[in-house]
This record gives C-alpha cells, structure tokens and sequence, in this order.
C-alpha cells in the first residue's frame, strides 16, 4: 500500500465566509524538475460589494509588499516584468473569475522561492495576501522506502515525481530493479487540491544479499533531453549468520591460542565467546577475537559463540584440544598379597593424545596398551618371583613419565637345597639359606645332643638377609668323630619348614657358596681358631662358674668332642652350660 507524502498544500483563506472579505487559495508549496513548468494554482476572492469593472493582478516574487520593490513575476496592467522572468511567465488563470493560476516555463534554480498574489481592483481597493506558495526546483526523483526493510517480508517501494507541468508529462523506470520484482505504474494522482505527483511501485521480498542495493528511478520526458535519475540503497535488516570462525584447534600446552568468530547480520550483532555457560567477552562488532595466553589442559574443551541482534540469532562452537605430556602415572591396587593371591593393579595417567603405557619388571615388559589412560595388570596366582619393584610409564610424542612401585608376596619358608653342613679338620659349619617373606626366625637343632640355637644367640649363629634370602650360619668345634646331625628350622606367620642338612666332604668348604656374607664368615673363622688356640691353653684353669668378666675371650658350647661358636667380633661373649 502506497502512502503519498504529500507535498503540503495549504489553502490560504482570509475569509471563508461568501461574499465576505479579501481571501486567497494556493498550495503552500509545490516543486518541479529543473528545465521544465509548473503551473501554480491559485484563486482569490473580494468582496461582493466592491464590482470592479476589470480586475487586475500582480505575481511577487519573495516579498509581499511593494514598497520593497519585489521583483516582478507577472503583472496584468503593464506586462513589465522582472528580467528573471521575462518570456517565462504567463497568467493562465482569468482574473475576472477569481482564477490567478500562474504557470513559469524553462525552470532554473534561481527561480526556486515565495510567490506572492496581489489583487488589483483599482484604486485603493488592492490587496496584497501575505500566505504565499514556495516553489522547489529539484532535479531528481523522490524514492520512497520504508523505514524498515525486513529480509523475507514483502515490501513495497514508490517512485514519485511532481505532475505540474501541462505542458510536459514525465516517465517513470526503474533502474537496478532486476531481480527484485516487476514495477507497477499507478500513473498521475492528485496529491492534493491543485497538485499532481507520478507515481511507480515496486514490490518484491528482499533478501539479506539485498541489503545495500543501490535502486533507482528515472524520470523522462518525451520530445526533450531532459533525463533526471535517483537512487536509494536498501537497508535491508536480517539476523545474524556466522560466517567466520576456526576449525577445531589443536595446541600445545603453554602455547597461545587465538579463536575467531565472525557474523554477518544488518544491525550489527552482539558477539559473545563462552564455554559451560560462562561469557568469556563480548562486544557489538562484525568479528571478535578470544584470545588464550599459555593454554593449559583446564581450558581443553568446546568454546561457543553467540551472535544476537534484535531479528534473530545464530551460534557455532568449536573445539580447542590442548597436547601435554602424560601426567606422572598413578598406581591403584594391591601392594602387598600372599602368595597364590590374584593380585590386580591399575597404572592410570592424563596425558593428550593418550600416550602408550607400560609396565616393567627388571627390564621386562608385563604389560603394554597404546593411546590408552589406563593399564591394567593382572597376576592370577603370584609366586616369590613376582616379588619386587615395578615401574608404570607413560609416553607420547609430548613428553615421558614414569612411576614405581613395589609388590610384596608374602609366602611360608623355604630352605634351598644349598643348604648344607661341611667338615674341615676339627670345625663343622652349617648353613642354612632360606628364602621367605616376611623374615623367618631360623634355628638350628642337634637331636643327639638334645640342643637348639635360634638367630637370636648371635653369639653362635650369624644372619644375614639379602632381599627375600636369609642366610644363617652355625660354627661347631672340637675333636668330633663323627659329625652330628643338624635340622634347620625355619618359620614365618604362613608356616615351617625344616631339612636335615646334608654333610659335605672338607674339600668342599661351604663358605665359597654363600655368597655375601662370606667374606664376613671366613674373618668370623679365623678368629674362632684364634679364640679356640686361647682357650685350649687356659682349659685347666677353668672353674665351675658359669661366669665370664667382659674381657674374656668368646664363649664356646662344649661336649666331649664339639664346640659351637658365632661370630665373635660383633657379640659380647657369655659362657653357656656344659652337656653332660
């Protein structure tokens, strides 16, 4: 629906009443194309009283009274006119019926102003009317666009161009227009009393792509040269479409990162970056920038952004990745079990990408998996041999890390076959070499001579332990004919084990196959012979106490033909009872 925007018209009544007062009626403005006419419509009336025999009348131009010498536009009496307006004025009203309609041909800019009437009735019976019609001399055509365009709604456009030349009819076509829609020509409507505008229509749907056309309109005149054109761009509203913004980024941790988003829309839209509901920035602009200093596995995740405007809105996420080394792994489970347990422990770490892990046992690999967090390690009945350290390490192309942990199988005794008793001249020595956890009490029973020494009598046994072994050591000495039998015995809270050590000939001296401790055993040795040279020499002094002063020399078990004696460099010594 077209709304005319009238060119203001006016009717300038002095007196309405008939047969009344002076009065006078004409358009309070009108316009017209450069190079072409206009014809001003005008009427005036008088008192009935008055019957002048002729009527006369004067056109002023920008003043109403003549004092100021106006110039001249038309005057009936003398047809003296201003230079200005010499050959293009003409009366084409007759004043003896009231009718002052002025016509000005071959328009120009200069002559674009106020015009005011004068009735002349002779003598003092003139009247000049002060209302007057404003003349605009425009060279182009007036577009009418609606104050809002919306993309997808139909709206309609006008053309319009002033009619008030008798003499010269104008065109109208659009320009620019392809695409949008077929024009209408409505044709010449009058505007208001005495006023005539063409007018055009163009209808169409505009689109977001339509915002900012230039649309024109050309008004013609047929016979002549004259060509007048105008144009209008459209405003087109419509809602935000993102447009720009980053393909999921992958950055490396301590790196900086920088996040685009870039909206289209018409007004602009409000841009806002969030991630899990939090606004990170926002500002009324085309594109917005988020910018990340020395990202960290924390800002890992999905960042959205948001663009709004009052028709609409649109958003799009994308996803930022940030690449670290593997965290240092964690280790879960079971760090102490009996044997025969299934013991089931889990090795887990963070890293990006996930990294390889693995887990070691004294160079081995137990168990591995790729571009996985966590390895889990399943052991269905361990043994003592699982016992030990372990190591959990995680890797990508970002970094290595690792962890250790030790498992403890606890399980009864066992006494090695190694285990055994050797002879060397007038010295017995038995080892016992037992393997167990937790430590076993061990000790060393002689079923004919009715004794049992345990550890605890460092005087005569010597221990040490050496991860899950247990080396114990007991001397005999003496003139023995015949070795005596010797039963280990070792226990732990899981249970016993005992074994009749076996005898070995002297050449085979049981000191070369106990490994750490045979340095200390051999020193042990030869200070027992020292000892026992000593005590041989002392023996019939010997008294019937059981008391030894602390500077004597280390006590010996005896009977008939055997001693037994430890390792005296490290135990203060005591005498113990004689068997008989």
């Amino acid at each position: 629906m077209i709304f005319l925007t009238t060119l203001p018209l006016f009717w300038i009544m002095i007196s309405a009443s008939r047969g009344g007062h002076w009065g006078a009626w004409m358009p309070s403005s009108i316009s017209a194309f450069e190079g072409t006419c206009v014809s001003i419509p005008c009427r005036f009336d008088f008192p009935d009283e008055l019957r002048p025999a002729v009527v006369h009348g004067v056109w002023y131009f920008n003043s109403p009274y003549p004092k100021n010498y106006p110039p001249v536009v038309f005057k009936s009496r003398t047809q003296v006119v201003h230079e200005s307006f010499q050959g293009r004025s003409r009366l084409l009203g007759d004043l003896g019926l009231r009718n002052c309609t002025l016509l000005l041909s071959s328009l120009s800019p200069e002559l674009g102003g106020k015009y005011y009437f004068r009735g002349d009735l002779g003598g003092y019976n003139q009247y000049t009317f002060s209302e007057h019609s404003v003349l605009d001399i425009i060279n182009t055509p007036n577009i009418v666009v609606p104050p809002e365009v919306v993309a997808g709604s139909e709206v309609e456009v006008s053309c319009m161009v002033p009619d008030n030349c008798p003499e010269l009819r104008p065109e109208l076509s659009w320009l620019g227009h392809e695409g949008l829609g077929e024009p209408a020509v409505l044709g010449r409507l009058r505007e208001d009393e005495g006023t005539w505008v063409q007018v055009s229509l163009l209808h169409f749907v505009p689109t977001r792509e339509a915002n900012g056309h230039r649309l024109g309109c050309q008004a013609s005149f047929p016979n002549t040269t004259l060509l007048f054109e105008g144009y209008a761009s459209l405003d087109v509203k419509y809602p935000p479409v993102i447009v720009e913004m980053n393909a999921s980024v992958e950055a490396i941790e301590g790196s900086h990162v920088s996040l685009l988003c870039g909206a289209d829309s018409n007004p602009l839209p409000l841009l806002t970056w969030m991630r899990d509901g939090t606004v990170l920035r926002e500002a009324v602009a085309e594109s917005l920038f988020l910018d990340l200093e020395e990202v960290t596995p924390a800002e890992d995740g999905v960042y959205a952004c948001l663009a709004e405007n009052a028709y609409g809105q649109d958003n799009r996420t994308v996803g930022l990745s940030v690449m670290y080394a593997p965290r240092k792994p964690m280790v879960n489970g079971t760090m102490v079990a009996v044997e025969g347990e299934t013991v089931s422990i889990l090795c887990s770490t963070q890293s990006n990408p996930d990294p390889i892990l693995t887990i070691f046992k004294e160079k081995q690999i137990l168990a591995t998996v790729i571009y996985e967090s966590e390895l889990q390690l399943e052991l269905p009945a361990v043994t003592p041999e699982d016992d030990g350290e372990y190591w959990c390490v995680a890797e990508n192309q970002y970094g290595q890390r690792a962890t250790t942990f030790n498992l403890s199988v606890e399980f009864a005794p066992v006494i090695l076959l190694e285990s055994h008793c050797a002879a060397a001249r007038d010295t017995v020595q038995c080892l016992c070499v037992v393997k167990s956890n937790p430590e076993p009490s061990v000790a060393f029973e002689l079923p004919s001579r009715n004794v049992t020494v345990n550890e605890t009598e460092r005087e005569f046994v010597y221990s040490e332990r050496s991860g899950l072994l247990l080396t114990s050591i007991l001397t005999l000495r003496g003139q023995a004919q015949a070795p005596p039998r010797v039963i280990c015995t070792a226990r732990n809270l899981y249970g016993s084990k005992s074994l009749e050590l076996p005898f070995q000939g002297a050449h085979r001296l049981m000191w070369a196959k106990i490994g750490p401790v045979g340095a200390v055993v051999a020193f042990a040795i030869l200070i027992a012979i020292v000892c026992y040279i000593t005590q041989t020499r002392r023996k019939k002094n010997v008294t019937e106490s059981p008391s030894f002063s602390a500077g004597d020399n280390p006590p010996v078990l005896f009977s008939s033909d055997f001693r037994i004696s430890g390792a005296p460099e490290k135990y203060e010594s005591r005498e113990v009872s004689t068997l008989e």
